[in-house]
């Protein structure tokens, strides 16, 4: 067992992933097989299947987390989700606004109860040493985190209904005027706007909800973490996307105006021009994808050393985080072209990658011991019940 001892009678575990690329990708390609034969039916069945492996190969004071979990309900859960979106496709697509509406509302509506449901659902289905993690809140504090959901939810809504009041009539149809044009845009910015400050409100919401009141035994999860750690690193992340994008935009300008300046030299002719162009859209539609993945890769490593840093178990463990988000970003970046080298095969051993750097640069920092922590959580975990968890009849794992 790797542990470090430390004064004050502190403990250190750091965490270990056992698992292998050459492993997962024989799960991955089975799931993705058996998606495609059965239409995307298995989706459930993969996701545990995927679980069941990343869990039983996570390694906490030597011991793996365990994933035990009901089929019939992530099945249920998903067969629910394809029908609730099937329909609202279908109301989409044959002009019932308000019945798109009503259904955008009673979507913002259910998403805190569903991903509530979500997280008790993965959380009773985690085990460690035979003790399970629980998700406690109450709904109304489930509700009261969720509440920048109903305010995306009422943009865009405010947003679809100003494009319909300037929506010119099927039966004379004209162009619409500058004024009309501009409302437009402006409403859609707006919206766009209120979106990304609401996401970062609900991700720091949900986050904080899941530490503080999730439980491993009859142990409360301790949060640190404040809303202005969220923005920092949001602003970052916009800064990173920002100057990204315009690298590989000057660079995409630069390759395709010399690349037209040759071929209009050498006269090759119109078809060389139009296959130039070609290349240019090719070349923008690729560096979307590279401007947006470095700053997602940040992102990701910056909230999750944020929250391992500043996350314990009560007052008896905490946890420490050495994750380097430019270490994380470049492995992203190289995930990134070898997956689109091997045209998507390479995708199991990048998650493979990217789930060890994150999991092993986390320790676990116990006070009196690891078999004084596990027998404690142990006696508590004895009188809580699932009754809550069990009354849910909607879980989705995601």
């Amino acid at each position: 067992m790797a542990m470090n001892q430390q004064p004050g009678g502190i403990e250190a575990y750091p965490l270990e992933f056992s698992g292998s690329g050459g492993e997962y990708f024989r799960v991955w390609i089975v799931n993705i097989l058996l998606t495609i034969v059965t239409f995307g039916f298995y989706t459930p069945f993969a996701r545990r299947r995927t679980a069941q492996y990343f869990w039983s190969h996570t390694l906490v004071a030597d011991s793996p987390l365990e994933f035990s979990v009901q089929q019939k309900k992530m099945v249920l859960g998903f067969l629910i989700f394809v029908g609730l979106y099937l329909a609202f496709n279908v109301a989409s697509d044959t002009g019932q606004d308000t019945v798109v509406a009503v259904m955008m509302l009673a979507g913002a509506a259910l998403a805190p109860y569903l991903w509530a449901s979500a997280m008790r659902f993965r959380l009773n289905a985690t085990r460690w040493r035979g003790v399970r993690l629980q998700f406690v809140a109450t709904w109304g504090e489930v509700y009261r985190a969720a509440w920048p959901v109903f305010v995306i939810a009422l943009a865009w809504i405010a947003a679809l209904a100003v494009i319909g009041m300037f929506e010119s009539d099927k039966a004379k149809p004209a162009p619409p005027s500058m004024l009309a044009v501009s409302v437009i845009i402006v409403a859609l910015l707006s919206a766009l706007l209120v979106t990304l400050l609401c996401v970062v409100r609900l991700e720091f919401n949900s986050k904080s909800l899941l530490v503080a009141r999730g439980r491993i035994g009859g142990q409360a999860g301790r949060w640190k973490p404040v809303f202005g750690d969220f923005v920092r690193i949001w602003l970052a992340t916009l800064g990173l996307f920002v100057g990204s994008a315009l690298l590989l935009g000057a660079l995409g300008a630069a390759v395709v105006g010399g690349s037209i300046a040759a071929l209009k030299s050498q006269a090759t002719g119109g078809f060389g021009v139009f296959l130039a162009i070609v290349a240019g859209v090719m070349l923008f539609l690729f560096g979307l994808i590279f401007a947006s993945a470095p700053a997602r890769a940040y992102r990701e490593a910056r909230i999750f050393q944020l929250v391992w840093n500043n996350i314990g178990v009560s007052n008896v463990a905490r946890f420490k985080c050495d994750l380097r988000a430019s270490r994380y970003v470049w492995l992203r970046i190289r995930n990134l072209l070898l997956t689109l080298l091997t045209m998507g095969f390479f995708r199991p051993f990048a998650l493979v990658s990217e789930y060890r750097m994150k999991t092993e640069s986390v320790t676990l920092h116990v006070k009196g011991g690891l078999d004084q922590l596990a027998g404690q959580l142990s006696r508590e975990e004895e009188g809580l019940g699932d009754a809550m968890a069990d009354a849910v009849g909607l879980d989705l794992v995601g």
